[in-house]
């Protein structure tokens, strides 16, 4: 008979984990669909109307690659870089409007878990695939400026977003706080967030179930924990949950 494995086993590097790497926009942030109104947003500029099957198609792809960095996005939807450019800032110009209208609240528990994880000794490092400006327009919306240790967009990690590990892994040299890769958990709610963790080797790679993908999807890219949301890390991390 084949042993059946526990829904979230912790393991024994659990309670060792030094650094955590959060996930913005559906991790500790919600935001309420303005990915997808922004989108729809931005491509008009470009020529495509929402509604039209060309749209429909492509807010396939944006909802499919959530957590993915937004100018590789657009690069692939349209394949000319002006016109990535010019749709990645239309969309960056939307989403801003849009949290700076208010639309924008942490998840539940959110500010609460980081207080925790960073009270207990750990560094906590939020990440985004969105612009650096847009992710200061969200810290400051929110009042985050100073809740986590060091924020970080793919222009901080040489300008590659997710899957790639490299977020994950320039907050583990600039902080300095772990020894190893195994000693970080890499926190989000969407497959590219878990293949970006699994990528950097992480010893931890958590998705939670307050954004863009569910269950299965986290799992098989390479979820080791799943979690209702980010306000279950702290008890997880301390080797309870």
């Amino acid at each position: 008979m084949t042993p059946t494995t526990p829904t979230n086993p912790v393991t024994p590097m659990t309670s060792d984990i030094r650094l955590v790497v959060l996930d913005m926009a559906g991790t500790t942030v919600a935001d309420g669909g303005l990915v997808e109104r922004a989108f729809a947003t931005a491509v008009q500029t470009l020529g495509v109307e929402p509604g039209s099957p060309r749209f429909e198609e492509q807010l396939a792809y944006v909802r499919a690659t959530m957590g993915e960095s937004k100018i590789s996005v657009f690069r692939h939807l349209f394949g000319e870089e002006d016109l990535a450019q010019r749709g990645n800032s239309a969309f960056e110009e939307a989403y801003g409007a849009l949290v700076d209208g208010g639309l924008i609240e942490p998840i539940p528990g959110a500010r609460e878990a980081v207080e925790k994880l960073r009270g207990s000794g750990r560094t906590v490092v939020l990440t985004t695939g969105f612009s650096r400006v847009t992710q200061d327009a969200i810290l400051d919306a929110l009042g985050w400026r100073d809740l986590a240790d060091l924020t970080l967009s793919p222009a901080d990690a040489g300008g590659r977003g997710r899957p790639y590990p490299d977020m994950a892994l320039t907050a583990f040299v600039r902080t300095g706080a772990a020894d190893d890769v195994r000693q970080v958990a890499v926190v989000g709610d969407t497959s590219y967030d878990m293949r970006s963790g699994v990528r950097a080797g992480a010893g931890v790679v958590a998705g939670v179930l307050t954004g863009a993908h569910g269950d299965a999807d986290l799992r098989a890219a390479g979820a080791t924990h799943v979690l209702g949301s980010v306000a279950e890390l702290p008890e997880l991390l301390e080797g309870t949950g």
